[in-house]
């Protein structure tokens, strides 16, 4: 009441003084109603000697509410979530809190006067300061705002905000990932003794046009806390399309180039078209690891799988040069010495049927089917390990969960969240 009455003293002072200056500019002076409505106002709380800094003093502590906290109920209306940057593991949302509390201190008694509720600078009454523990920046939107209270001294206070957080994602399934987002409020100008708040989460998000979509949000007040606090919960999830677009079809797509380039001939074609995939994927490696985050544990397996298809293209490209290699040298060496024909074939020279020519066709032809079969079987061998590894990487994807390290504070032998 105390500083109600300072703001309406205010108020009179600021009326006193436009009616001076309105005098002096001829604007006119304030009628005998306009007064009568002021004095009526003034009439309506206690009188008190604001000459004493110390009753100034007492309206802006937190109330007291006997042997029990004071209980403040939060309202956190959500509505919008955007700018999620998993490579910065950060997210951003706007928010909206309504806070009210009970302060018997702002009652007053309005017998006979319609006066219900006024309004007053956060600043001239106690309210209860936040700050957010995961947050690396936060823009309140009225950087003045205004409490309202009632007769009976319910207060009502609202804070809009935007505000970018930390947010420790579980990026083992990217791009189908699943996260839990935390919003902590806490208050450190108070204690549990003193303050305890009742918060619930309202879901006003009408957008649904983001790469991540809000699935639940909930609130909870943590326990064994050594300030109050509550803490506000989003689930997010990624909708994949543009990790699919952008990462699964190109590598599907040189999978497949590299299983086709099996079946052209062994020879130099083939082995520039391994080398030019060969380069080809590891331009699209290169970008792929810049686009996929990395973590101390727990990393996507989008990055072992496309390492796994790395090495199964280097050890085709491989395959093709060294049995290419070796079928040129054969059939550079039988051309440079034809007189490596059998020795039977050497004896019956005299016989018209069977040329040199013709020998060392059969040499080359005998050379080749060697190569052309060893070709073969490596080609079935790889086909089956492609599949295999199609197979292995999607139970994997299904069945396997991977359990992120505990954090620093957690696994220090004296970290851990306090305790009371």
């Amino acid at each position: 009441m105390m500083a109600l009455w300072l703001l309406l003293h205010l108020t009179f002072l600021r009326l006193a003084t436009t009616q001076s200056f309105a005098q002096e500019h001829g604007f006119g002076a304030l009628g005998p109603r306009s007064w009568s409505n002021l004095n009526l106002r003034f009439s309506v709380w206690p009188s008190f000697n604001l000459s004493s800094p110390q009753e100034f003093q007492e309206i802006i502590q937190i109330p007291n509410n006997g042997s029990a906290p004071l209980l403040v109920d939060v309202q956190v209306f959500v509505s919008n979530v955007f700018n999620v940057d998993i490579l910065r593991y950060t997210l951003s949302s706007k928010l909206l809190l309504r806070l009210s509390w009970l302060d018997t201190r702002l009652a007053w008694n309005s017998t006979g006067h319609q006066l219900g509720t006024v309004t007053l600078p956060w600043d001239s009454l106690w309210t209860p300061g936040l700050v957010i523990r995961e947050a690396l920046w936060v823009n309140w939107q009225d950087q003045n705002p205004r409490a309202r209270v009632d007769q009976d001294g319910h207060v009502e206070l609202y804070l809009a905000l935007t505000t970018e957080t930390n947010c420790d994602f579980e990026l083992f399934h990217f791009p189908r990932d699943q996260n839990e987002c935390k919003l902590s409020f806490f208050t450190l100008s108070n204690t549990v003794m003193e303050l305890e708040f009742r918060a619930r989460v309202v879901n006003e998000i009408v957008s649904v046009k983001r790469e991540y979509v809000v699935q639940d949000m909930t609130a909870q007040t943590p326990s064994q806390q050594l300030v109050p606090c509550f803490e506000v919960t989003l689930s997010v999830q990624n909708t994949a399309l543009k990790a699919i677009i952008a990462l699964l079809v190109p590598g599907q797509a040189l999978l497949l180039a590299d299983l086709c380039g099996g079946l052209l001939p062994l020879g130099t074609e083939r082995t520039a078209y391994k080398v030019t995939l060969l380069l080809s994927y590891l331009v699209f490696h290169s970008s792929l690891v810049q686009s996929l985050p990395s973590s101390s544990s727990c990393n996507p397996l989008l990055i072992y799988y496309f390492t796994a298809l790395l090495l199964l293209l280097c050890v085709s490209t491989t395959e093709t040069v060294l049995l290419a290699g070796l079928l040129a040298r054969e059939n550079l060496r039988a051309e440079s010495s034809p007189s490596s024909a059998p020795r039977g074939e050497q004896q019956d020279c005299g016989n018209p049927g069977h040329s040199p020519e013709e020998a060392l066709r059969g040499v080359k032809g005998s050379r080749r089917s060697q190569a052309e079969f060893a070709d073969h079987i490596f080609f079935l061998v790889y086909v089956a390990g492609v599949m295999c590894g199609q197979c292995i990487f999607a139970g994997l994807w299904k069945w396997v969960t991977c359990q992120a390290d505990p954090a620093p504070g957690e696994a220090a032998q004296h970290g851990g969240q306090p305790k009371l």
